[in-house]
């Protein structure tokens, strides 16, 4: 097993915990890992924003969007993405543990940690790329659906999607935020 290298004698040093919400980040390829892994977080949020939404309409289809859109970016590498992402989910659970009572469960609080490591990884990343250092990212693979979705259709769409991103992050934190100066309902 050696021989053919399926077997790695080195022990891990990260416990599964903290290589899933705190890695260490030492390669392109880890970052890679962590936004593949962001993609499906904001992807899934978005998915759920549509199945469970209880708000009007056009404001779930809205959010549902702007998440979407979101795992494009956190796919790109985009610094602004990752911690638009993770502010927007955040203020999202104060303003429904505001109005129902009901703000974080588990679910909510794993997805933001998950969302945070991407920022993380994202802000070490853009560093790197500061210094010149150059990009070894490992191919994007078109093998599977999956693949397809999440490695090719972020790198199509988001060069022409940020601009409506960055439009709708603005209008969606504003909005929690104007939720959240409300009163509270009765």
């Amino acid at each position: 097993m050696q021989n053919l290298g399926l077997s790695d004698s080195t022990p891990k040093t990260e416990s599964r915990l903290k290589s899933l919400f705190w890695p260490t980040i030492t390669s392109d390829v880890d970052v890679d890992y962590l936004t593949t892994q962001g993609f499906w977080v904001c992807t899934v949020i978005a998915v759920l924003t549509i199945l469970l939404g209880h708000m009007f309409a056009w404001a779930m289809w809205f959010a549902a969007l702007f998440y979407f859109l979101g795992a494009m970016g956190v796919r790109e590498r985009s610094r602004f993405a990752a911690l638009a992402m993770f502010i927007s989910y955040a203020l999202a659970g104060f303003v429904a543990q505001k109005l129902t009572g009901n703000g974080f469960g588990i679910v909510q609080i794993l997805f933001l940690a998950l969302l945070l490591a991407n920022v993380r990884a994202v802000w070490i990343a853009d560093a790197w790329r500061q210094t010149n250092q150059p990009d070894e990212s490992p191919a994007r693979m078109q093998d599977t659906a999956m693949d397809i979705i999440s490695d090719q259709l972020p790198a199509a769409v988001w060069p022409i999607g940020r601009f409506a991103f960055y439009v709708a992050a603005c209008l969606e934190i504003a909005a929690e935020l104007w939720a959240l100066a409300l009163p509270r309902p009765r």
